[in-house]
């Protein structure tokens, strides 16, 4: 069983690993295309932009919610899996151990 736990874990690894490739091969692109546009277009100014949430603020918030989300379907997950344990002949072992976050 660890050696497929192992198995999982690198080919997830290499997944992470090709995405992330992927990603900073499409931020590279977007840096050039933002740079060429910047040159050749007026500096705009937008009504109300200081109102505003930051983008990053935007994408923060957006992350942080979905990362309590996961991590409080997990928790459903694991609760589910321990009250039908005695039907199923389960184990009631302990939830495996990440590095994520935990339901907040």
């Amino acid at each position: 069983m660890t050696e497929a736990r192992t198995m999982g874990r690198e080919l997830q690894d290499e997944v992470l690993s090709t995405v992330r490739k992927s990603q900073n091969a499409v931020v590279e692109a977007i840096q050039a295309w933002t740079s060429k546009v910047q040159s050749i277009t007026p500096e705009l100014t937008m009504p109300f932009a200081d109102k505003m949430p930051k983008p990053h603020q935007l994408v923060a918030e957006a992350y942080d919610f979905a990362e309590r989300m996961l991590a409080s379907q997990r928790k459903f997950a694991e609760d589910i899996l321990k009250a039908t344990a005695p039907l199923t002949g389960a184990r009631n072992d302990a939830p495996a151990k990440s590095n994520g976050a935990v339901a907040k």
